[in-house]
């Protein structure tokens, strides 16, 4: 995989890669893996849960995976990932070449992209003017800053574009393939202003045919799709937060698909005969972030010593009863080629008496209030919960559980509002997009860092890596990095969940991606309801 992933990185300025035209968030024409085998029929609704309620569709806007999940089955990228995640392959570009030492990228454009009917145009083909505005638009805009490389774009022709890089970056190819850099109308996002939220418009296989918050997202097939026809007619994406509910839907037959299963769903869903499981680690990180900017976790022997205070495995235990995780340690999860098992001794070891030693050097020694935020899924209360009885017991703090919906927790979690926060993290194996967009300095402001995490020589061990192409000369350089970042315990790392669904067997052609993105039509994948 490091090899296949490092030619894809390291393009040479004078070499064009030409490759035939394959969907990002939807499937190549002629793939001969997502062709009809005997028995398979066009049609069908496939309903599917999202265990957490999008905040917004607004690809600039939005800072979790559920709203991913719907945005990329409505629109496209330049690029995308393979299902293995170990290529990248074009998508509304053809074919690209790298210029200017690796500064400038050149990307040819599909000409049979078709934006779907909006109420601002009326299903227009999609140009080059079209992927300058969306690019631009999230360099400048993006919540989550998706393309913080990005100078400017260059209009070259109507299907031909330049992208014009601040410096060097290894990692700009990965960044065009998330979710947050699809391509969008201008005439829609500015037409509807912040409602373009529930109203997104792309070229992908499906289009939006209804958003109701804190219940629902419809889709339905887009007819003047570019791509391979897409077998479903439609998928609605119904949004449960209560596991057990999500289990009932799927067994009376609501849902087709139930993701995010935990608790005794698990075995539910294994001894129902038209039922099964679906399951594969992920690349995630379960976590709880300190405050290193003000308050008592600003001391980093405060920091150790509750990190020393809370009993990972019995934790992991407490929460996932059923194996949905694994005890993790590092902010990064081993499906990362810059993982480094070696850098796990550095995390503080459960121990209750040095953990109350290191909070009375700190001035602490009866414990202080504290408060922690959560979103509202099952899986973050019961977290929430045991750690608050562990760190009363062991070190006397009085932790006050903050429970928010999505959008209200993410926001002030990235202005750094909160003492303690907990989530988790979840992208591509490229270590990049953990420890760069959790530990950058340059990331405080946005939800990776709301902890408020600097240090000047993690900064440039990033920007180091992130301007050389060799993948195994970046690795050593975000060990060094990883290895200084576990030395300050910001963070107390305590599970790497895994990818676990429900499906009805009646659902053929569903993939489990390790960043849990649920993509229905994509390189190799055209899911279908048999009949």
């Amino acid at each position: 995989m490091k090899k296949r992933l490092k030619k894809i990185i390291s393009l040479s300025a004078a070499l064009m890669i030409t490759m035939s035209a394959v969907v990002g968030c939807s499937s190549s024409k002629g793939d001969d893996s997502a062709q009809k085998s005997e028995g398979e029929q066009y049609g069908g609704n496939l309903n599917i849960s999202l265990s957490a309620v999008p905040k917004s569709l607004d690809p600039v806007k939005f800072t979790g995976v559920y709203e991913a999940d719907v945005i990329c089955n409505i629109a496209d990228t330049l690029v995308a990932y393979n299902k293995e995640q170990t290529e990248i392959v074009p998508v509304l570009a053809t074919e690209w070449k790298v210029e200017n030492d690796g500064k400038s990228y050149v990307f040819k454009l599909r000409d049979d992209a078709y934006f779907q009917k909006g109420k601002f145009q009326d299903g227009r083909q999609m140009t080059a003017e079209d992927v300058k505005y969306s690019l631009e638009r999230s360099s400048k805009e993006s919540a989550l800053n998706r393309l913080p490389s990005v100078d400017s774009v260059e209009v070259l022709g109507d299907y031909e574009v330049r992208v014009n890089l601040t410096s060097a970056d290894a990692t700009f190819l990965t960044n065009l393939t998330n979710a947050g850099n699809v391509i969008v109308p201008k005439e829609e996002v500015e037409g509807h202003g912040d409602a373009f939220g529930t109203n997104l418009v792309g070229t992908g296989p499906f289009s939006l045919a209804e958003f109701k918050k804190d219940s629902h997202a419809k889709l339905e097939r887009h007819d003047n799709y570019w791509g391979e026809k897409p077998y479903l007619d439609g998928a609605t994406f119904k949004f449960i937060t209560d596991p057990n509910m999500t289990v009932n839907a799927l067994r009376t037959g609501e849902l087709d698909v139930a993701t995010d299963v935990s608790g005794e769903g698990i075995e539910i869903i294994k001894n129902e005969k038209s039922l099964e499981l679906k399951e594969v680690d992920g690349l995630h990180v379960a976590y709880i972030y300190m405050n290193q900017v003000e308050g008592p976790t600003k001391d980093k022997k405060v920091r150790e010593a509750i990190s020393m205070a809370i009993d990972r495995e019995k934790l992991v235990q407490g929460i996932y009863q059923n194996g949905e995780a694994n005890v993790a340690s590092l902010p990064l999860p081993p499906g990362s080629w810059g993982y480094d098992e070696s850098v796990e001794k550095l995390v503080p070891e459960y121990n209750v008496e040095e953990a109350k030693k290191l909070l009375a050097e700190a001035g602490y020694e009866d414990g202080f209030k504290t408060e922690l935020y959560i979103s509202d899924t099952p899986e973050r209360v019961k977290m929430a919960t045991i750690v608050q009885q562990m760190l009363k017991e062991n070190l006397n703090i009085d932790v006050d559980i903050k429970t928010q919906e999505w959008g209200t927790f993410s926001e002030i979690g990235a202005k750094g509002n909160a003492p303690m926060f907990a989530m988790s993290w979840t992208w591509y194996p490229d270590p990049f997009f953990f420890l760069n967009k959790m530990f950058h300095s340059s990331e405080i402001g946005a939800l990776g860092n709301g902890q408020g995490f600097n240090n000047p020589e993690v900064d440039a061990l990033l920007d180091e890596a992130l301007v050389n192409p060799d993948q195994e000369e970046r690795a050593k350089l975000y060990k060094k990095a990883l290895k200084l970042i576990v030395a300050e315990t910001p963070s107390i790392c305590y599970a790497n969940e895994k990818v676990i669904y429900g499906v009805n067997k009646k659902v053929k052609g569903l993939e489990l991606r390790a960043d849990n993105i649920k993509q229905l039509v994509a390189p190799g994948i055209n899911v279908y309801l048999e009949q």
